[in-house]
This record gives C-alpha cells, sequence and structure tokens, in this order.
C-alpha cells in the first residue's frame, strides 16, 4: 500500500484486500482487524465536513476496516491517554508540548491544541514520555507526566485547571541517552505504574537501592503503594533493560514489552519482586530459578515493541524497529494461544503508543522523527510524520461493526 499522500484532511479510507489479525473467539469476543487499503474520495476542503467513516459490510468475523488520520505534523508524539471527555492528550517527545485533541459524539476529531508545556531534556530517548490521566481527574484535574530533565527521570503531576507548574511526585529515576523507559499506566488497583530504563548502565537493574531497570508501583503522591514486595521501596519488579509498555489483561495480569539489546526482545507477565534478569540475561536464563522468563520473545530486528494494550484475550504492542502491531493471542489459561499476528508491518514507519479510543477505535502513533528512522534499517519518514492514526475495531458480542 501506497501511504506517502495520506494526511488528516484526507479523512477515511475505504479498505480492501483485507488481512484479518485478530478474530472473535466466541460471541462475546473483541476482534480488531486491519488491513491494506484503497482510498476513497476524500470530502471537498470548504466543505468542512469531518471524515466519513464507511458503515462496513459482511459478517462480525470478517468486517470491513477503516482508518483515519488524527494528527499530523507531530514531533515524536509518545505519551497517549484520555480524558473523561474523551478529550485525548497527547505528549511531543522532544518538544515538553502537552496537546489535546477533541473527539466528537460522532468519532470527528479536532486539531491539536497545546495545554502545557513541560521543560524536558529531549537527548538522546530523553524528552517528555508517558502520560496517565488520573483516575479521579474529575475532581483533581490531573494528569501524570514521566519526563527527562538534566539531571534524571520523574513523574510530575500535572493541574490542568491551573497554570502552576508540573508538582514533581517522583525524582532520581536514572537518566541517560539511552534506555529511559517512560511507561506510565495506571493499574487497576488504582496505583500509578512506572517503567524505567537502566539508564545506559545494566547495572542499575540489579541495585535494590536504585530506580533504574525496574517497574515501580507508587501513589499519586509517589509514594510505595500499599502491598509492595518491600512496604519502603516502590520498587515492583527488577531486571528490566528498558520497558515502554506496561497493559493488564481482563484478570488484572501485568504485562510489559522489553527492549532487549541483540538477542531477544521480551514480552514479560509481571510478578510482584520478580527479577527479569538484566544485564545477565536476554530472552530465556536457560533455568535459573533467580529469574523469570518471558512469555514471549522476538527478534529485535522483527520488534522494538513499545507501546501495548489488552483486547480482551489479545495483547496489541505497538513496534518501532519492527515497523509493525503484533497481536498476541492468549488462551483461557493464560498462555499464549497462537504465533503472534503482525499488522500494517512496514505501513506508517516506527509505531510507538497505541491506545483504545473513546471513539471505539485504536489510536497509533509513529515515532518516525526520533532520529532512528533511517533507510537501513528499511524506514523513510513521511512528509506528514509524526502522525497519530485511528483503526476501526469490531465487537461482535455489541454489535458493533
Amino acid at each position: 500500500m501506497e501511504t506517502s499522500g495520506l494526511n488528516a484532511s484526507e479523512g477515511a479510507y475505504r479498505l480492501g484486500a483485507m488481512r484479518r489479525l485478530l478474530s472473535a473467539a466466541a460471541a462475546t469476543a473483541a476482534a480488531l482487524t486491519l488491513a491494506s487499503c484503497s482510498f476513497g474520495e476524500p470530502p471537498e476542503p470548504e466543505t468542512g465536513e469531518p471524515p466519513n467513516l464507511p458503515t462496513p459490510s459482511g459478517s462480525p468475523e470478517a468486517p470491513a476496516t477503516f482508518m483515519d488520520v488524527v494528527a499530523e505534523g507531530l514531533e515524536v508524539p509518545w505519551g497517549l491517554d484520555f480524558l473523561p471527555d474523551g478529550t485525548a492528550i497527547v505528549g511531543e517527545k522532544g518538544t515538553g508540548r502537552l496537546l489535546a485533541i477533541t473527539v466528537a459524539a460522532d468519532g470527528t476529531t479536532g486539531e491539536p491544541e497545546e495545554l502545557r508545556s513541560v521543560d524536558v531534556d529531549d537527548s538522546g530517548e530523553g524528552g517528555l514520555l508517558g502520560l496517565a490521566v488520573s483516575p479521579d481527574y474529575a475532581d483533581d484535574h490531573s494528569v501524570y507526566a514521566y519526563y527527562t530533565t538534566g539531571s534524571d527521570n520523574r513523574i510530575a503531576r500535572i493541574d490542568l485547571a491551573s497554570d502552576a507548574a508540573p508538582e514533581p511526585i517522583l525524582t532520581g529515576i536514572p537518566s541517560g541517552p539511552n534506555h529511559n523507559g517512560g511507561a506510565l499506566e495506571f493499574g487497576p488497583d488504582g496505583f500509578l505504574y512506572a517503567a524505567t530504563g537502566d539508564g545506559g548502565d545494566g547495572d542499575t537493574a540489579q541495585q535494590p537501592e536504585s530506580l533504574g531497570g525496574k517497574i515501580l508501583r507508587i501513589t499519586t503522591d509517589g509514594e510505595p503503594a500499599e502491598g509492595n514486595p518491600d512496604p519502603d521501596s516502590p520498587v515492583y519488579s527488577s531486571g528490566h533493560r528498558n520497558v515502554e509498555g506496561l497493559a493488564w489483561n481482563a484478570a488484572g495480569d501485568l504485562y510489559a514489552t522489553e527492549f532487549g539489546q541483540d538477542i531477544a526482545d521480551e514480552l514479560n507477565l509481571i510478578e510482584p519482586g520478580g527479577n527479569y534478569g538484566w544485564p545477565m540475561f536476554e530472552g530465556a536464563d536457560e533455568g535459573d530459578e533467580a529469574f523469570v522468563d518471558p512469555v514471549l520473545t522476538w527478534e529485535p530486528f522483527e520488534a522494538s515493541c513499545a507501546g501495548a494494550i489488552f483486547l480482551e484475550d489479545a495483547l496489541v504492542t505497538a513496534c518501532l524497529r519492527g515497523q509493525r502491531l503484533w497481536i498476541v493471542q492468549f488462551d483461557q489459561s493464560g498462555a499464549v494461544a497462537d504465533e503472534p499476528q503482525a499488522a500494517v508491518m512496514n505501513e506508517f514507519g516506527r509505531l510507538r503508543s497505541v491506545a483504545m479510543g473513546p471513539d471505539g477505535m485504536l489510536w497509533v502513533t509513529t515515532s518516525n522523527h526520533d532520529g532512528r528512522c533511517v533507510e537501513e534499517r528499511g524506514c523513510t519518514a513521511n512528509e506528514a510524520d509524526d502522525r497519530i492514526i485511528r483503526f476501526s475495531t469490531s465487537y461482535a458480542a455489541q454489535g458493533r461493526v
């Protein structure tokens, strides 16, 4: 599929020549389908009409699939979340800008508008990284941000109802040109989870006193969450190289996507107090019971997966070097059921974040201006990059097709 002509003004595109990526396991399961596309005629610019997503035809098991471009010309959109009213909140890694994109009741979207700007050190892999909207946003108007300064990575609270500067709640997370982690999500238990990188020094991942190379679990004040392995520490798991994706399944189990070095990128089931082996191991640890093995590995050239989300019993993760979405199906026992399926491979370049929008569509950000989109890796930045793209999903049980 040729994508060089895509831009937000072209609205929606009818997708043909479909390939099925995630099918419903039963009448109550959700299905995600993505496909290569052929473009319909865009609306006339002077009409001001929103993108027109044609009604898909066919059975729920094999619906037509549609996509459109929500925003373009962004500077490496990284963090992505939604306010209770459906507004998308997006952070630009390099500029530190926090942007808002309105989503109307009919699913149409507005132009990005700057809400706030955070002072960041954007050298290397640093900058404004993960964003997480407070579960109590209606009362506290807070968005939490993970970002890099000249001295550390930190997590801060941003009150969108005031002009106050970001309020740091946890500082001193190791930073470096590489491996700053940055995933930030509220878990189903209401606590804030942050994935940190080793900052370029693998030894930090095995140092209990260091916040580097860890998954942290904290309160909204930055204190260790109740039930942590060490009640006096925010550390929830250790031995991580660079985690940029956190996702929970319906049972409340936490999974994390992790960048390897040369051997294996990982998908890990996170156990409280678990040690995942870095820097001693990439991939399986050859039976050493002191470390937790990944549930799945990929070769780095086909993965480097960042943001992740569960759709029913399937995990969807957006991958950078792999330039694709991976769909990982799990069975009822929690084991990986089938070979992972690749979607939209090499169609939009490096993919970073993935989230389910209030419009019932899967939102995905590109990361083609992060300095890693180079021809020798088969990546070419589009003139419209960076973009936020959304794909329709089909929920068979709800009749949403």
